[in-house]
């Protein structure tokens, strides 16, 4: 056994040997000195879960809730809530060398600061939320009440996590957004950058595989099925060969729309207040407020007599 082992070390420094040679390490490391941790996927999960106690009292967190006692546990989950928000704030703009994280003390005093905008927006995403609960329940035969939506569906996780993510997003807070986006998109399939604009009563049926871009702008009184693409149809390039970043990309849908399982609608776009569009279509081309578009004819969007109204461009 002693023989084996003794054989098997010499391989193994000498892969330890390849691994840390500085060609192999340049493109991978992450050498940030030690007040500079990460931020912490761990305390960002415990974040959220604070604000869902908050958001939503007695759906998450202590499965009791006294009225009398309620203002006594918001307080409670508001302060932890700024606090460990706060420190991950400093976290990501140390990590992505944001302006704000150039001074240390500086940095420590913006960081509380953001936070505290940020604390600032939760009743209006309480706000939000419950009116995505309701166009949950409204939308959906299935369901028995706006509290199955907000308990049990992808829809309201997603959108939980979109609405505090877009609102750190708004706030210019660097990495985490996308963080908080991404554990929303493991759990449920549904994929929403933080820079989406999505309005009041949104609804995402079933939901797994829905795709929302970073520039898409989403009215009111939208409702969206699996496996919708609201995406980009190109990529400027710089002269240099590299993507050209921060220019609007994304489909803008008007309030009122319905797009059904599969479709893929693709660049920067205008989807018309109360149009539909049908399963499965790629769409190219501005649709009217009020037309609709179905797989026959998918692809003729610019076409004014399928869809009894003029397009835009």
């Amino acid at each position: 056994m002693e023989t084996i082992k003794a054989q098997r070390m010499p391989i193994l420094d000498d892969i330890a040997k390849q691994l840390c040679d500085m060609q192999s390490l340049k493109d991978v490391l992450h050498c940030g000195e030690c007040e500079h941790p990460m931020p912490s996927r761990e305390i960002l999960k415990e974040i959220v879960s604070r604000i869902k106690t908050i958001v939503f009292p007695g759906y998450f967190g202590p499965s009791q809730v006294h009225f009398e006692s309620i203002g006594y546990h918001i307080t409670a989950s508001l302060d932890s809530v700024y606090r460990l928000l706060a420190e991950q704030i400093r976290r990501g703009g140390c990590f992505a060398c944001a302006e704000y994280a150039k001074d240390k003390t500086g940095c420590e005093n913006a960081s509380k600061d953001i936070a505290m905008r940020f604390m600032q927006t939760l009743p209006e995403i309480r706000r939000l939320l419950a009116l995505d609960a309701q166009a949950a329940y409204e939308g959906d035969p299935a369901a028995i009440s706006p509290g199955e939506a907000i308990f049990c569906y992808p829809s309201m996780l997603a959108m939980t996590h979109h609405r505090i993510a877009h609102e750190l997003y708004k706030l210019r807070v660097p990495i985490i957004p996308r963080m908080i986006s991404e554990m929303a998109h493991a759990h449920t399939g549904i994929d929403i950058h933080p820079g989406a604009s999505i309005g009041e009563r949104f609804f995402i049926d079933h939901g797994t595989g829905v795709v929302i871009g970073e520039t898409c702008i989403i009215g009111n009184n939208c409702r969206i099925y699996q496996g919708v693409t609201l995406g980009a149809l190109s990529f400027d390039k710089a002269d240099d060969g590299t993507l050209v970043k921060g220019i609007a990309r994304h489909p803008i849908l008007e309030d009122n729309i319905t797009v059904y399982a599969g479709a893929s609608i693709l660049g920067r776009i205008t989807i018309g207040s109360n149009a539909v569009i049908g399963g499965n279509v790629w769409l190219t081309k501005s649709v009217p407020a009020g037309g609709k578009i179905v797989q026959s004819h998918g692809s003729k969007a610019n076409d004014t007599e399928p869809l009894k109204g003029k397009t835009t461009s």
